[in-house]
């Protein structure tokens, strides 16, 4: 695929960057370099990585970059829970993410399912 904008999954993943960026604007400072660090660079990590496999020239190479994204998304699902228990996260922004970050799992793995049955 040339154009990975056009790719849903690449589209709820940026979508739930920016969210993440939303929200850990509102972290305390001295959780600049820690926690909200953490979250931004998982969370960037995932489209990022999606993007770079469809830029690659084999199923190979694009099933290794998306099981690294899903493995950014489990990071950032770790990190959305330490904030939420830490209370940087009420419960209900801790649910919206969780879940944004849930479809886009679901629609990782069927990606991947998708690929690796093709090759």
């Amino acid at each position: 695929m040339s154009n990975f904008r056009k790719l849903l999954v690449w589209q709820k993943a940026m979508l739930l960057t920016t969210k993440i960026y939303t929200e850990t604007k509102k972290f305390p400072k001295e959780e600049v370099f820690g926690l909200t660090s953490q979250l931004k660079r998982s969370s960037i990590s995932i489209p990022s990585n999606i993007a770079e496999g469809l830029g690659r020239d084999s199923n190979n190479e694009l099933i290794r970059f998306l099981n690294i994204a899903v493995g950014s998304l489990f990071e950032l699902q770790t990190q959305l829970e330490i904030a939420k228990n830490i209370s940087y996260l009420s419960e209900e922004k801790f649910n919206n993410l969780y879940e944004d970050s849930r479809e886009v799992e679901r629609m990782l793995i069927a990606f991947l399912k998708k690929i690796k049955g093709s090759n």
